[in-house]
């Protein structure tokens, strides 16, 4: 029910582009813990609460994803990368998102081991994102956006990945493997393999990814100064340099007169090297009235 709950808050959160709203859902939703359960089940070598657990985040995921696509029913624009920053800022998940997942998981492992620490489960929920990617996955998949859909269900992967990952070290650390008797039927060293193989298959496409943002960063500031001296020539100036969703650069600049010829600055963005850079100019006329 809480989970539930929080799907709707989130996806809410999401279609009114509302971060507060999607944070208060990242508080409520309880599926940290099963994800937890998975760690606590590899290290004892529980068979049976490992598959419970693996259930129970498998079937959380796809009931907020469901409850997400139905609301996305109720909207009358699709809600796009391009037009919500909720979206925007959980379909292009890069290695730092990965970083930060690794040490969320350990400080959640902390709290479960130690009972004095548990009050950081609170920050521990707000840092890692498992329901808002989730409600992007629903909300982008009803818009007919598999791409930016698939990106939100890798950062979904990365974050238990890494929870997983971090989680196992925290308490192999803390020797809870030496505490209880463990249950038969699970081989840890297979069951830790099959995790470890899992942060390595999210962590290539993050790599892809970081690459790629750190590259169309780059292209756009080079844009930027080859944009600046184009339009100041004519007595222009730039306003902004954006990459549009199809992953054309955006020049808009704004002035007086007829503006400065697109077709220079194609040939001084090759000049400087930026003839595979795709260029869109939107030249805005500025009218004044004494």
């Amino acid at each position: 029910m809480l989970l539930l709950l929080a799907g709707v808050i989130a996806t809410a959160g999401v279609i009114g582009d509302s971060t507060a709203t999607v944070i208060g859902a990242m508080i409520v939703a309880p599926l940290m813990t099963p994800i937890l359960g998975i760690v606590l089940a590899i290290v004892l070598g529980d068979r049976g609460n490992l598959l419970r657990s693996i259930g129970l985040v498998l079937a959380g995921a796809g009931a907020v994803i469901a409850l997400a696509w139905l609301m996305g029913h109720l909207v009358a624009v699709p809600v796009l990368e391009a037009t919500n920053t909720q979206v925007s800022a959980r379909v292009s998940p890069r290695l730092i998102d990965l970083v930060a997942a690794l040490a969320t998981g350990a400080v959640g492992a902390f709290a479960l081991c130690r009972s004095a620490i548990s009050d950081t489960l609170p920050g521990v929920a707000i840092a890692i994102s498992l329901v808002p990617p989730l409600a992007v996955v629903g909300l982008t998949l009803e818009s007919g956006a598999t791409d930016q859909a698939s990106g939100a269900l890798l950062l979904f992967a990365t974050n238990v990945a890494a929870i997983l990952v971090s989680g196992i070290v925290v308490m192999a650390i803390h020797g809870v493997h030496t505490t209880g008797a463990a249950a038969v039927g699970l081989n840890r060293r297979n069951a830790v393999l099959v995790v470890a193989a899992l942060i390595v298959v999210v962590a290539l496409p993050l790599a892809a990814t970081t690459k790629a943002v750190g590259q169309r960063t780059l292209d756009e500031q080079r844009v930027d100064q080859v944009a600046a001296d184009w339009a100041s020539a004519d007595g222009w100036d730039v306003l902004s340099v954006t990459t549009q969703h199809d992953g054309v650069i955006a020049v808009k600049a704004v002035g007086e007169g007829s503006g400065p010829s697109p077709q220079v600055l194609r040939a001084r963005l090759d000049a400087a090297g930026l003839g595979g850079v795709d260029v869109r100019v939107e030249l805005i006329p500025e009218i004044r009235h004494e």
